[in-house]
């Protein structure tokens, strides 16, 4: 398998970013690490080695991204909007940075987006943030709803929030682009933020965006389930 390091200073966050890929060709993805995982993570937990036999044939490609997650999201100690600036600023790096390089080694248009936690809010985020981007989102035990992580609710935070602006969607492109886009948010029945899931899903539906929403009998907010899910879910819904 085919295994690549780059690392470069990132014009739009002002540090030096990481990332692997994995796979020698095949419909990228984009793979956002847990709260406190970086971009190796993937690959320690046993998620490329669940995906090994899609990378050898060929059908995808492993874009495993570092994060910011440390100065925006659980940097409680900044305001709110400088928070999601930082995200803001996240986003440009994956949009004028990651997606070129990625484009650059692989002509392969179909690109797709997966995390599993905190890595499936991060992906279901982007993917709703900028729609027509991301072809298929696997969100595998995601929370949706983030306003836990602010004592101060900001526009910021709003625009961040899925289950808070996804009701307010109304811009007919937007909303065309977003129905082209296969959803799957998977979680399991007895896991904390199972309700988030259900209520993105609902908001989509009353948009007219299909989504699967698939619903697993247990907790399953682990790796050795997440390995099982992404093997499931990689090329589609059931």
């Amino acid at each position: 398998m085919q295994r690549q390091y780059h690392a470069w200073h990132s014009p739009a966050l002002n540090r030096t970013m990481e990332l692997l890929i994995f796979g020698h060709a095949g419909a990228p993805v984009l793979v956002f690490p847990t709260s406190h995982g970086r971009f190796y993570e993937y690959e320690d937990r046993g998620m490329v080695a669940a995906l090994g036999h899609h990378l050898e044939q060929g059908w995808i490609q492993l874009v495993c991204v570092d994060s910011v997650y440390s100065e925006s999201w659980y940097n409680y100690s900044a305001d709110a909007d400088a928070r999601m600036w930082r995200e803001e600023q996240y986003e440009h790096y994956l949009i004028t940075e990651v997606l070129p390089l990625v484009r650059h080694l692989n002509p392969n248009p179909f690109l797709m987006a997966t995390g599993c936690s905190f890595g499936a809010s991060e992906a279901v985020i982007f993917t709703l943030r900028h729609p027509g981007l991301v072809r298929r989102v696997i969100g595998l035990s995601g929370l949706y709803d983030l306003k836990r992580f602010f004592t101060n609710y900001t526009q910021g935070v709003y625009f961040h929030n899925p289950i808070d602006f996804v009701p307010n969607l109304n811009d007919p492109w937007t909303i065309d682009r977003l129905r082209e886009t296969d959803i799957i948010l998977v979680t399991g029945r007895d896991d904390p933020s199972a309700w988030s899931n259900e209520l993105l899903s609902s908001q989509l539906w009353a948009k007219g965006i299909g989504n699967a929403l698939r619903i697993w009998d247990g907790w399953y907010h682990d790796w050795p389930y997440w390995q099982r899910m992404i093997v499931q879910y990689i090329g589609g819904h059931d």
